[in-house]
């Protein structure tokens, strides 16, 4: 019964898991918004209704609209395209007065497949003729005629006033760049972006006046994040791309799906911070106010046959565009870093990733610091693993007993009394002999929670992106590469260890069962590690070949105290 149990925790275990997966992680929405909680947006943002002024003991007296030729605006606008570059320690930004948009954003600590700088502009917006930090317009037309209205409208096509030259800031210097236009009628356009060197956020201020009258501004991001890789595409349990919301403290997950995109249910309010973002990389910004609305918007390229993903954020005050960094994200706040999805056994994955973080400062290799993190792991667990032992021992010792308590109640299973009975008389046996029925099933129990924290660690972990081990495994954060057709190395060394290691381990189950664990449960822990990520097969496969080194060593010590206490004499 005792095999039958961790059989069935254990694949019931991965089975949730990896349905898990299958469903949340991959086919987002993780969490659809609340009825409460989403509000569908208007086309735009509305023009405020004149203000009033009171008057003590007086109606409230409405002020007249100030027509457009009586505000005197003078027109400001560039002759042309201009281009500035902003450079930091940590990125390269290049913006272009058309618009005032950003059309490059090049991380310097992170590559792409090429080993050159990381753009986190998807090369495709040149298709969408949008980019990052347009302005929707609030104009009906502009809003009816949907990408094309973004794509023409003023705020996006005209040329700006820059102030600010190219320069590259240096770590705790700031540096402002300021666009300006008006059309010298009735639309003033400000947006001013000061950056601060050794930092990815920066701080953002836009200003619009129609007649004098302020509009609220909504920023676009998209559409996408990033050009990822081919091989990062392929990737089963990818997050993708979409966008990440914390509203009222919790935290939303809208995929890039135009099937399953619903309009009514991608729009938040009262929000702290809302992302563009993928497994690794994040654009995230907070509104000014601290709390506003963003909106997560599908428009469809009917030329080309092409839905492309924006997401609109209401008067943002400050943005976040680089990677998802635990400790990055901790020093810029506003609970950014709960954008990185550990689930359930976040506390746990944190303080993994903490760990292994600190021996990367003595291992350069990824794939080695994963190796002597397993070792930690399993020499911290060994007390617990060896008192299972010895109880697994003492259990299948007792099996010849335990057998003829069954034999003496044979109907047992139909038989209410007797079923007490005999359960009455086992746990005096076990009392009497000093075993624990359940303590060879608490190593396992343990092992479930430490696995469920590691495999979102290994998968959202920037610091494995990229990151080679030996020979065919280049990147821990994807699926092994197959060195052989179709045969993954880690994940079958690895089954082979399981096969051993449960071969070397004690017993209770009666030997049919044990056969079918040492069997099946190889094959399936080798089937479910061929579909994840190399650096969680390799901590795998590492703490099942420690485990035999271990088992060897306890099965010694076990036979040892045994001869002793016999009252035989110990070899020498």
């Amino acid at each position: 019964m005792e095999g039958k149990r961790i059989l069935l925790a254990i694949v019931l275990s991965f089975l949730l898991l990896f349905a898990w997966q299958l469903i949340v992680v991959k086919k987002s929405p993780e969490l659809q918004a609340p009825a409460e909680q989403t509000a569908k947006l208007e086309t735009g943002p509305t023009q405020p209704a004149p203000e009033q002024k009171k008057v003590e003991g007086r109606a409230p007296v409405q002020v007249p609209k100030t027509e457009a030729n009586q505000l005197n605006i003078k027109q400001i606008a560039a002759q042309g395209e201009e281009q500035v570059t902003v450079s930091t320690s940590l990125y390269q930004a290049l913006w272009s007065n058309k618009g005032g948009v950003l059309s490059s954003w090049k991380l310097h600590n992170h590559k792409n497949e090429k080993n050159e700088d990381l753009d986190l502009i998807p090369a495709f917006v040149k298709n969408a003729g949008v980019f990052p930090f347009s302005l929707f317009d609030d104009s009906p037309e502009a809003a009816k005629a949907g990408l094309a209205g973004i794509r023409s409208s003023v705020y996006n096509s005209a040329f700006y006033k820059v102030t600010g030259m190219s320069r590259n800031i240096k770590d705790g210097e700031k540096a402002e760049l300021r666009f300006e236009y008006s059309d010298g009628k009735e639309l003033e356009i400000e947006k001013i972006f000061t950056f601060y060197g050794g930092k990815y956020d920066f701080d953002i201020s836009i200003l619009i006046r129609k007649n004098g009258q302020p509009v609220e501004p909504r920023l676009l991001w998209g559409p996408g994040i990033g050009n990822p890789s081919e091989a990062e595409l392929k990737q089963s349990f990818s997050a993708g791309s979409g966008v990440t919301v914390l509203a009222s403290n919790k935290v939303y997950r809208l995929a890039e799906d135009a099937k399953k995109y619903n309009p009514e249910g991608s729009a938040f309010n009262f929000v702290n911070w809302a992302a563009y973002d993928d497994n690794y990389f994040a654009a995230l910004f907070v509104p000014a106010a601290g709390s506003g609305t963003a909106a997560f918007l599908k428009e469809d390229d009917v030329e080309n046959k092409v839905a492309y993903f924006f997401l609109a954020v209401n008067n943002p005050g400050k943005a976040y565009v680089g990677p998802k960094e635990l400790e990055t994200l901790a020093a810029f706040g506003h609970d950014a870093k709960k954008i990185i999805r550990f689930g359930f056994f976040g506390v746990i994955a944190e303080a993994f990733l903490a760990s292994l973080k600190f021996i990367h400062k003595f291992i350069p290799n990824w794939g080695l610091v994963i190796i002597v993190f397993t070792v930690i792991i399993k020499i911290l667990l060994f007390p617990l693993t060896y008192s299972s032992t010895k109880s697994m021992a003492k259990m299948a010792e007792l099996q010849p007993k335990v057998k003829a308590l069954r034999s003496k109640y044979k109907k047992s299973k139909t038989d209410i009394a007797q079923r007490r009975q005999m359960n009455e008389e086992m746990m005096k046996l076990y009392k009497e002999q000093g075993v624990n029925p359940a303590g060879g099933c608490l190593p396992t129990v343990l092992q479930i929670p430490i696995f469920f924290a590691l495999w979102p660690l290994f998968r959202l972990a920037i610091e494995l992106r990229h990151s080679p081990f030996i020979l065919w495994v280049q990147d821990l954060s994807l699926r092994e590469t197959v060195f052989w057709p179709h045969l993954p190395i880690l994940a079958v060394l690895m089954g082979v260890a399981q096969y051993i290691q449960q071969k070397m381990t004690p017993t209770s189950a009666d030997p049919g069962q044990a056969r079918m664990m040492m069997l099946l449960m190889p094959v399936f822990m080798t089937f479910i590690f061929m579909s994840v990520q190399s650096g969680l097969v390799l901590f795998w496969m590492t703490s099942n070949i420690i485990q035999i080194g271990q088992q060897y060593v306890m099965n010694r010590m076990m036979k040892k105290k045994k001869v002793e206490s016999h009252g035989k004499p110990r070899k020498k």
